[in-house]
């Protein structure tokens, strides 16, 4: 448990810091969860790979994408929606990945993946998307019902895919991939617990401004929209994220004109990893240049570890505790998140 959270008393109500703390033995969970399933297609039958979710169980996707995408055989698509793309059918291997199994979007679009013939796995704590699975015979992965919110679970969720997906042979390496980022988010971890650590700094620089997160290609891109959705739903605060190099063609053109704001309540977050192409790496350099007179100061995170999925899961951490500890500058319980609840429920009494 971190430290930070201790004597906080009902203020982390749920206990969304030793939800964090307990990343790498949450992952080491999940590879033993997954090994081993049966009912899963032989490699030859796998012409793409499709990923369901939304929130925090659709991060799963992105992870696949930043992770595995670049050394597949087959492409990937992640989809956030009710509607399946109409390639989907035969040869179609579908992970619809639901911490709940609840999530409306994804129950049916997974529905709508059985009916085209396409192969489903499940990676749920059970609910609708589970019965779905099992009343068809598709392999589940069981997500463990003690984690408090979805947004807790990347492990239980995000890991397993690339586990089966190394397990049918279209991933190989992925367990030594895994044992790495293992490593080094325990490593992370123990650093991010003392007082005063780095997640307690960048939040007090932070302080009542909007994150601003940029990060490069799909391992900074994923990790920045971690970042932001970690904020939105932990701090409850405005956070906004985009990608190198795209925003250099777009984005930063909007930063010209509004100095006078933008310099009070925007925080540029620049999160950095080994894999950046060389002139992403001199655009941070001039982008930063550019806004450092337009925002109201600069923080600049840099990833450890051997691997993509370590460095991923590196700024992913940092940024789940900086995102802990806003909320605990502000007194702001970051486990309950009523808006979204009153949203489900009310769209279900339509």
């Amino acid at each position: 448990m971190s430290s930070a959270a201790r004597g906080t008393g009902t203020l982390d109500s749920q206990s969304m810091f030793e939800a964090a703390a307990r990343l790498p033995e949450q992952i080491l969970a999940a590879v033993e969860a997954a090994t081993g399933i049966d009912g899963l297609p032989d490699h030859e039958y796998v012409e793409h790979v499709v990923v369901l979710g939304m929130g925090g169980s659709g991060i799963a996707g992105d992870v696949m994408v930043a992770v595995a995408g670049p050394f597949l055989p087959v492409p990937v698509t992640v989809v956030k929606s009710y509607d399946l793309p109409d390639f989907v059918g035969h040869g179609s291997l579908v992970f619809a990945v639901s911490f709940s199994g609840n999530t409306e979007e994804t129950v049916e679009a997974a529905g709508e993946a059985v009916a085209a013939g396409a192969q489903l796995v499940a990676v749920t704590s059970g609910g609708e998307l589970g019965r779905l699975a099992e009343g068809i015979g598709a392999p589940v992965v069981r997500v463990p019902g003690d984690i408090p919110q979805p947004r807790a679970a990347l492990g239980a969720m995000a890991i397993p895919p690339l586990v089966i997906l190394e397990e049918i042979g279209l991933f190989p390496g992925a367990s030594q991939w895994v044992s790495l980022a293992v490593d080094q988010l325990a490593r992370r971890r123990d650093e991010l617990s003392q007082p005063g650590g780095l997640a307690s700094e960048v939040a007090k620089q932070i302080g009542r401004t909007i994150p601003l997160v940029y990060g490069a290609q799909a391992i900074g891109g994923t990790a920045a929209q971690r970042w932001k959705t970690q904020v939105n739903e932990n701090a409850k605060s405005p956070a906004f994220y985009n990608v190198y190099p795209e925003l250099c063609h777009n984005e930063l053109a909007g930063w010209g004109h509004n100095g006078d704001v933008t310099r009070q309540v925007l925080t540029l977050v620049n999160l950095r990893h080994d894999a950046e192409h060389p002139q992403v790496c001199r655009r941070f350099e001039i982008v930063t240049e550019t806004l450092r007179e337009v925002v109201a100061g600069v923080v600049e995170i840099r990833a450890q570890g051997e691997g993509d999925l370590a460095q991923l899961l590196d700024l992913v951490m940092i940024g789940d505790f900086v995102s802990l500890h806003m909320a605990l500058r502000e007194g702001i319980d970051p486990g309950p998140v009523p808006v979204l609840e009153d949203l489900k429920l009310r769209l279900r009494q339509a």
